[in-house]
């Protein structure tokens, strides 16, 4: 019998089965993705902004020193425009830090999180395979049920598979599940400017464009726009493309030139009525999946895994029963998450509202920002 059963090796969940062993832990992980593209995940556009805590995550799990240090990208400062408003909300880091957080792919996040758990004794690796059924039973554990006929027994069972998770449901887990009806477009652009490690997010009218700070000369696009708008724009040759990009920026990083491939994510937001069930908890995504705006969403993901694997630990160590354990995580990290999960719904409904009453709304709202220095720094600190 395993500690503790993990369903989807994304990087929560490669996160977490390397956090559990490192405490002694045995762990089966279960993945439907065959081994290849788990060890060599392509590029997908995504750029992850990854706190101070986040980082020191994947430094005590021994996956940061595994990231390229040339795909590490710090991160000065960020700023907030309105429409055609000249007005931004800049938010920096205000005790001499030096940045507020680091962009990395997330493919190479991937990459180095599976290196460390393919290297680890305590974690079995099952992969190519799919769920096709489990059950809670109590003090004999959980028990898995996969396609190709064989059963595993755990003392816990941890669904980290995705934000539409599958076992979620089958454990009679509710979730608020909200389709926003727009889609994230993804790409990487070289440009002329400097973007001075400087990221913007910009509420245009009809659609959000974001700017995020790689190299020299190189940042990433996400284009929040329509279902319709996002497949025509992913249609067009990368000179339209180019072209558009450099009209909605308003020249800000002067010419633009596509770079990357092109990548689409439909927006999906949820939040799990509870976060564990008896000997079931949930991690990550298929606990809370965060709207992109703050990036935050993988941030909450690695200290809710950490905070999981302490309170599971644990209770396995002390021989304490492990639905206790796993309540104490969900209770501490609903606390955690649930109210920028509000805040964030919320500052997307007031900044995609397209009526002249929202546009003066966001308006004051980013002068506010713009003037009061306790609210530029409560919302460093509430994102770093």
């Amino acid at each position: 019998m395993h500690d503790a059963i993990i369903i989807g090796a994304g990087p929560v969940g490669l996160a977490l089965a390397a956090s559990l062993e490192s405490r002694g832990c045995s762990v089966a992980l279960v993945e439907r993705q065959e081994p290849d593209r788990l060890a060599r995940p392509a590029f997908d556009g995504r750029e992850i902004a990854l706190t101070r805590t986040s980082r020191a995550i994947l430094t005590e799990l021994g996956a940061w020193e595994r990231l390229p240090p040339d795909e590490i990208f710090p991160l000065r400062a960020a700023r907030v425009l309105n429409g055609h408003g000249r007005r931004a909300m800049a938010l920096s880091p205000a005790d001499g830090r030096g940045s507020l957080g680091d962009l990395v792919p997330n493919f190479r996040i991937r990459t180095a999180l599976f290196d460390v758990v393919r290297e680890r004794p305590g974690i079995e690796l099952s992969t190519g395979e799919e769920v096709r059924g489990a059950r809670d039973e109590g003090r004999d554990g959980v028990v898995v049920d996969l396609a190709s006929s064989r059963s595993m027994r755990g003392r816990a069972l941890i669904a980290a598979d995705s934000r539409l998770s599958m076992l979620r449901g089958l454990f009679g887990i509710g979730a608020e599940i909200r389709h926003l009806s727009k889609t994230m477009l993804v790409f990487r652009v070289f440009h002329d400017r400097p973007h001075d490690r400087i990221a913007t997010e910009w509420f245009a009218h009809g659609l959000t464009i974001a700017t995020l700070p790689l190299g020299p000369g190189q940042s990433s696009i996400v284009l929040t726009v329509t279902p319709a708008e996002a497949a025509r724009l992913m249609r067009i040759d990368d000179a339209d493309l180019s072209a558009y990009v450099c009209r909605h920026l308003a020249g800000r990083l002067g010419a633009v030139r596509i770079a990357s491939s092109r990548h689409a994510y439909p927006l999906v937001v949820t939040c799990a009525d509870r976060f564990a069930a008896g000997r079931v908890a949930l991690a990550g995504d298929a606990a809370i999946g965060m709207h992109p705006v703050t990036a935050h969403g993988f941030n909450f993901g690695l200290m809710g895994q950490r905070r999981l694997a302490e309170e599971l630990s644990r209770a396995l160590h002390d021989e304490t029963d492990v639905a206790r354990a796993l309540g104490r995580y969900a209770i501490g990290h609903r606390r955690e998450t649930r109210p920028l999960y509000l805040a964030t719904n919320a500052i997307t409904r007031l900044f995609t509202r397209e009526s002249p009453a929202g546009h003066m709304l966001r308006q004051a709202v980013i002068s506010a920002g713009t003037r009061l220095a306790p609210v530029r720094s409560g919302l460093v600190d509430l994102l770093g």
